[in-house]
């Protein structure tokens, strides 16, 4: 979450951030959690922790993170992303899907993202048959591309995002606060593992009222 605050700008580059304890009271954890986090990204090169001073963040746009290719952020920017599944599926590849392997079967997921809690995305992942025979809902965490690395040993290693405008799907939830038909964008994706491969495809319909595709590119300047 913090990665994608500084990413967002909500940390700016050189600025000095809150305290340990006002941190970690503002996000609901424990000191000692927060201090974890502050390491990793003092580590990554994220962060310049000065004695008796404070933390200082050095700002990259380029920065390995479990969400790295979530490019979907709040109006105001950033937002922690988490996920409610609503369906998992093995079905017969639909027709009007583009290449995702050789397999006539593919697994079908149903996702609702959330930004701090607010509702802001439909996702529906194909993934090819090929890497497992099921997929089980219980087993599947809020980043997908975790789980395909971890128990399928899947890295999906680059991405490429269409992005356009289409209707909100009619098995969307009453949650999503928008009805199915009524207009909202749309980011539809292609999954390439290690070896340029594609074996997933995505649609994903957001509310444009709550937040936006993001995608910073280069390197940004102290002000």
């Amino acid at each position: 979450m913090l990665i994608r605050e500084i990413a967002a700008g909500r940390y700016p580059d050189g600025s000095r951030l809150p305290t340990e304890r006002k941190m970690a009271e503002s996000l609901g954890v424990a000191v000692g959690t927060l201090r974890r986090a502050l390491a990793i990204l003092e580590e990554r090169g994220l962060l310049r922790r000065v004695q008796g001073s404070g933390n200082y963040v050095e700002a990259k746009t380029e920065v390995q993170s479990v969400y790295e290719f979530f490019r979907l952020e709040l109006i105001g920017g950033g937002g922690f992303p988490t996920a409610e599944i609503l369906e998992v599926q093995r079905l017969q590849k639909d027709s009007s899907l583009p290449f995702i392997g050789p397999g006539t079967r593919a697994h079908r997921i149903r996702r609702l993202r959330y930004l701090d809690s607010m509702p802001v995305v439909l996702e529906e992942i194909w993934l090819d048959g090929r890497f497992v025979d099921w997929i089980l809902q219980d087993d599947l965490r809020d980043s997908l591309y975790y789980y395909y690395k971890e128990k399928l040993k899947v890295v999906i290693a680059s991405i490429t995002d269409q992005v356009g405008v289409s209707e909100v799907p009619d098995w969307s939830p009453d949650t999503f606060n928008l009805s199915p038909g009524t207009p909202c964008g749309l980011v539809e994706r292609l999954g390439y593992d290690q070896s340029g491969e594609v074996v997933e495809f995505s649609r994903n319909w957001f509310n444009q009222n709550i937040c936006r595709y993001t995608n910073r590119l280069g390197k940004r300047q102290a002000s």
